[in-house]
């Protein structure tokens, strides 16, 4: 990882639109500070195309496409796109209505064993937006050990889910798509985006170990500071750090990004 600052100015300058992750990336400890709304509006009004990318539930999704200056949203981990058609906001799910029943029957039992084998971990909050997965809070309200959380995923590896992790939460899921494979699917679908364009004309911001995906998927990537804490859990990690943490970090990439894009 080397130093924002070091950022060439023809990386940035080539750069159309910014992925970027919610929860300790653009969001500092839950809080949408001032810094980083500010640079949203700076990047939107840059003509930058700013796509959420973040394993929050579909229905933040919603409520974020339609009241920040984005351009679309992929929510669940890559599962659940939102996207703005004129003043109306769409969620676009990929995966048919009967395979998507079927999908949330299986939860039943999987969420039956998870409380008796491990009633300490508790839902997210959350979690009746969701569509595509369940979630276990692991740092957002609640402290869960190392430990447990790994007892936990072993639970769901049991019944055939996937699971991952991002800086709160715990993910189980039957879907297939990761952070990168939505995003990709979404701009190629929404705007157009040839996936070799994309990975070269596109930049993803994020901090922890559910952006591995989009960490390796894109050439030019951007880590906040904290994401020094999950750099274990990466197999590549993002290529430029912020010095601040979060919002913070936020805003001092997208002030690289404008910097390489004046004249």
């Amino acid at each position: 990882m080397r130093p924002l600052e070091e950022l060439p100015k023809e990386e940035g300058a080539r750069i159309e639109g910014l992925l970027f992750d919610l929860d300790d990336t653009f969001l500092t400890h839950g809080l949408l500070t001032r810094a980083a709304y500010d640079a949203l509006w700076d990047l939107h009004d840059a003509g930058v195309k700013l796509v959420v990318v973040t394993g929050r539930p579909a229905s933040w999704g919603r409520f974020v496409v339609k009241q920040w200056p984005v351009d679309a949203a992929t929510t669940e981990n890559g599962a659940i796109a939102i996207v703005r058609d004129g003043e109306k906001i769409s969620v676009v799910d990929p995966v048919e209505r009967f395979e998507r029943d079927r999908r949330r029957a299986r939860f039943v039992a999987l969420f039956a064993d998870m409380a008796s084998k491990a009633p300490d971990l508790k839902v997210t909050d959350d979690a009746s937006g969701r569509i595509s997965d369940v979630t276990w809070d692991i740092g957002e309200n609640e402290r869960v050990s190392p430990e447990r959380i790994a007892f936990a995923r072993s639970i769901i590896a049991e019944h055939g889910a996937r699971s991952s992790c991002s800086s709160v939460h715990l993910h189980a899921t039957f879907d297939g798509d990761d952070k990168a494979t939505g995003t990709v699917r979404l701009l190629a679908t929404r705007f157009g985006v040839d996936p070799g364009m994309a990975r070269s004309r596109w930049a993803f911001a994020g901090d922890s170990g559910n952006d591995r995906a989009c960490f390796a998927a894109f050439e030019t990537t951007f880590g906040v500071a904290n994401v020094r804490n999950h750099v274990g859990a990466l197999s590549v990690p993002p290529r430029w750090i912020s010095k601040s943490p979060m919002g913070e970090g936020f805003s001092e990439i997208a002030r690289a990004i404008l910097r390489c894009k004046m004249r």
